[in-house]
């Protein structure tokens, strides 16, 4: 049964308000497990979760429009990555990442701290939808990495693959939780919560987006983590629709939109956290309430997905406009299918992309400079790098396109930071 368990928080050290020392009663939350509970879902939630799903499943079929389907996957990778940074306040603009991604690949420190972090971000998630994919097991020890890799290169390293000892808490004070919005479970209860949330992230009963759902759920409400709980939940997100072979090729970037949705996903988290038995109807309602909204996340997504994609099919057939006649295979023909993939190149990252020699790249990128299709720039100290500026405006459109609720800035203002669109 879930239930609030009441704690006694003692005084802070002197130092603090008269407020902040003061000691509380307080109500910590613990759920009721998940693994092999009945989940029940309202008809018209069955059917959002179905056209999610379809959704999804058209999404990596027709993919293939793009001659090279990773470019719209690992972009995409990129923009949910950037996205479940900012829904913790890491903002940061596309060309600024691309830059730091390409300083570090050549060699040069990167001293941008929020770039190191999104990176990070990046990195963890491209692991652990490989090793996903490949291990098909989702267990504690898998998360622990997920979330080592996470907060490595962080400020708060030294919680980096932890689950937490003490007390934590959200909203009120920063020193005690007289005052907090939700405390999670006491951390002695968290090892088992994971375990058991586990266990259900493996199981097959649920449709693919409905169990997404419910673990993200379940898991920031466990929140077993110091810091970096956010984060960990959204990748679990994808970790499962890649498990249940949902996502095989391109994620649908779910986390840009909860992020505009802010005030109906935390109220959507919070629906769920009923107290009572698991069957009683404060619970049905409130997974309804959380799953329904999951499953319209996953469909806005999805239509902003395939918009991007025809955006990038078109620019490329705009590229080959300018260029004239373009012979299939060759190395500037390659380069306009790869530019996708990574919007800044170097002469020796695009020959490694495209698998042609160092001189034929390089003919090939000054044929693209020449049509204006790449320009130059200096990345670090004094590397050389090319980008494609069309790539990187229309990444940025996107991630606006996304934080506006009607799907539209001109329609409806984005809802959290963006990065500006260019002056052309």
């Amino acid at each position: 049964m879930a239930e609030l368990i009441q704690r006694h928080w003692d005084s802070n050290p002197a130092g603090l308000s008269r407020r902040d020392r003061r000691p509380c009663d307080y109500d910590a939350y613990v759920p009721d497990p998940i693994a092999g509970r009945r989940f029940v879902l309202d008809g018209d939630v069955a059917a959002d979760v179905a056209d999610a799903e379809t959704a999804i499943a058209r999404l990596n079929s027709q993919a293939s429009a793009l001659a090279d389907t990773e470019a719209l996957a690992r972009l995409l990778l990129r923009a949910e990555s950037v996205a479940s940074s900012r829904i913790e306040g890491l903002e940061i603009a596309g060309r600024r990442l691309l830059r730091a991604a390409v300083a570090r690949e050549l060699g040069d420190e990167v001293r941008d701290v929020t770039a190191i972090e999104i990176l990070g971000n990046i990195a963890a998630m491209v692991w652990a939808i490989g090793a996903t994919q490949d291990a098909g097991n989702i267990s504690p020890d898998f998360i622990l990495e997920i979330h080592r890799r996470l907060l490595a290169e962080t400020q708060h390293g030294e919680h980096a693959g932890r689950i937490r000892t003490e007390q934590n808490w959200i909203g009120g004070s920063s020193y005690n939780p007289c005052s907090a919005a939700f405390v999670p479970p006491p951390p002695e209860t968290v090892a088992d919560l994971l375990v058991d949330l586990c266990e259900f992230c493996n199981e097959t009963s649920l449709p693919a987006v409905a169990q997404a759902a419910i673990a993200h759920a379940q898991f920031e409400t466990i929140h077993p983590f110091a810091d970096g709980n956010g984060r960990t939940g959204r990748a679990l997100i994808h970790l499962i629709l890649a498990q249940r072979d949902l996502t095989p090729r391109t994620l649908p970037p779910v986390s840009l939109v909860l992020a505009t949705w802010s005030e109906d996903y935390i109220a959507g988290l919070s629906a769920t956290r009923y107290v009572g038995e698991a069957d009683c109807e404060s619970a049905r309602d409130g997974v309804n309430q959380w799953v329904g909204l999951f499953a319209a996340a996953c469909t806005r997504a999805v239509g902003d997905a395939n918009a991007f994609e025809y955006r990038m099919r078109s620019l490329r057939d705009q590229w080959r406009a300018r260029l004239g006649k373009v012979r299939a295979g060759s190395a500037a023909d390659l380069l306009i299918g790869a530019l996708p993939v990574a919007p800044i190149v170097t002469t020796k990252t695009a020959a490694d992309l495209i698998g042609r020699s160092f001189q034929a790249t390089s003919q090939a990128i000054a044929r693209l400079r020449a049509a204006g299709i790449l320009k130059q720039l200096t990345v670090g100290k004094r590397n050389r790098a090319f980008e494609a500026a069309e790539v990187i405006e229309a990444f940025t459109d996107l991630e606006r396109q996304l934080a506006s609720p009607a799907g539209d800035t001109s329609v409806a203002r984005p809802r959290r930071p963006v990065p500006r669109r260019p002056r052309r």
